[in-house]
């Protein structure tokens, strides 16, 4: 029998979290990518937007009038309570549209799949949690994450230091944690892990 569960994917900044995500898609999971739910949200029209113009100010609209997810990101990273008014903006939006997903996904309106993976930068932070069958976690080396992040990001190591230390130690995230997927070594060693641990939790049994 293949079981059926929610599972929270989440590891911080530079982690790779999103490449874990779509071995898992491939793998055969239903995922959803709680980034691209916090885009959709802040489009042109839609009130999430206005409300951080109506925080930040217009520095952070590109000149189409979308967001400038970089201008708000040099802003929330060296400030903690401007950091706390953007979740409070964007954090309710982007938990209805989770909610609604796992009720589809509990329901059988979606995609058949014994898995859905929810990817979430701050679960632990926003008590998401609470919402999964499982907590996943994606890990890497401190040395690794500083270079992807100031690669990845065209930033400098003390601008990349600043992000990871804005964010709740990932010693902290391991001890919550049902399932650790260490990302520090080459893509093919993380495929592998993650395709193990799919096999052996789905279909060891069937």
């Amino acid at each position: 029998m293949v079981m059926k569960l929610i599972i929270g994917l989440t590891g911080n900044i530079g982690s790779g979290k999103s490449t874990v995500a779509r071995h898992l898609k491939n793998l055969g999971a239903w995922v959803l990518d709680t980034d691209q739910v916090a885009r959709d949200v802040v489009m042109p029209g839609k009130p999430a937007l206005k409300a951080i113009v109506e925080a930040f100010g217009k520095q952070v609209l590109h000149d189409d009038g979308t967001l400038n997810r970089q201008a708000v990101g040099n802003i929330i990273f060296r400030n903690s309570d401007s950091r706390k008014r953007l979740n409070s903006i964007m954090h309710p939006r982007i938990m209805q549209e989770v909610k609604e997903t796992i009720a589809r996904f509990q329901t059988n309106r979606g995609p058949k799949a014994p898995a859905l993976v929810i990817e979430v930068p701050l679960l632990f932070e926003t008590g998401m949690e609470k919402l999964m069958d499982e907590v996943w976690l994606v890990t890497v080396d401190k040395p690794v994450q500083l270079k992807r992040i100031v690669e990845r990001d065209n930033i400098s190591v003390e601008q990349a230091k600043h992000r990871i230390d804005s964010q709740m130690p990932q010693a902290d995230k391991v001890k919550k944690a049902h399932r650790i997927i260490d990302n520090s070594g080459p893509p093919q060693e993380t495929f592998n892990k993650v395709a193990e641990l799919w096999r052996k939790l789905f279909y060891s049994f069937s």
